[in-house]
């Protein structure tokens, strides 16, 4: 009996990889590679990082995003322009900055901060300068926030 057992889960074992080897594996593949993920944009990433109007403007709102957000006792001071600012395509950037957030109670300290922000009006840039055509997907590198 207990041979048969093993027997019975070794070849439903067997059947099971089969099947995810010669049909679930490359339909996941047909899948990854087709276009069904695709969104074209005029807005390419670029592994390098850029300065241009549009993370300029990623760089402001990721400011006021920031300002927004800190606790009313607390001010910020941000520089002038960022450390880095990458496109990722689609719209999307990551802006490396620094911040100097001064507390009621404590020294000045300089915070190095990341932002992942995206503008929701895809090739339509005329909106860019409006805050609320911009989401902020993300803020690291800052406490309580």
């Amino acid at each position: 009996m207990n041979k048969k057992k093993i027997i019975v889960f070794v070849a439903c074992l067997a059947v099971l990889l089969a099947i995810q080897i010669k049909l679930l594996q490359p339909w996941l593949l047909d899948v990854a590679s087709s276009d069904l993920f695709l969104e074209e944009t005029q807005d390419l990433a670029n592994p390098m990082a850029i300065s241009n109007d549009m993370t300029a403007l990623a760089f402001t709102h990721c400011n006021s995003y920031i300002n927004k957000e800190l606790n009313s006792d607390q001010a910020a001071t941000f520089s002038n322009q960022p450390t880095n600012a990458w496109s990722i395509g689609n719209y999307e950037y990551i802006v490396n900055a620094e911040v100097d957030i001064a507390n009621k109670d404590t020294p000045n300290s300089i915070y190095h901060y990341v932002c992942r922000i995206q503008y929701d009006k895809g090739d339509d840039l005329s909106g860019g300068s409006n805050y609320e055509n911009w989401t902020v997907e993300g803020v690291t590198g800052l406490p309580d926030l």
